[in-house]
């Protein structure tokens, strides 16, 4: 099943990441054998993974999240999805319109 999925590194970094088995690839992650994002920021921990129907609809909405700011990735990982419109019409690090 193909997944999109956030880790939480210790340092409190995120890594955005798809794959066909969720369980086996936080493994790798967990253990040195993921991505070199993961390799130097260790201790991951998965704080958000979704369902999709299809790769190409995971890894489409990996991209999409990679380019999202930090205070966007916190609200869908707390699910506060209302607050997810308002965030992308902030500037980064800036005031609201």
């Amino acid at each position: 099943m193909p997944y999109v999925y956030i880790l939480e590194c210790t340092d409190g970094s995120y890594y955005t990441g798809s794959t066909w088995n969720l369980e086996g690839r936080v493994w790798q992650h967990q253990n040195g054998l993921g991505a070199n994002f993961t390799r130097k920021h260790r201790g991951a921990k998965l704080v958000f993974s979704e369902y999709t129907d299809r790769i190409e609809d995971a890894y489409a909405w990996e991209k999409q999240i990679q380019g999202w700011s930090r205070a966007k990735k916190r609200a869908l990982i707390e699910s506060r999805l209302e607050d997810l419109p308002e965030l992308s019409r902030r500037k980064p690090n800036g005031p609201a319109p």
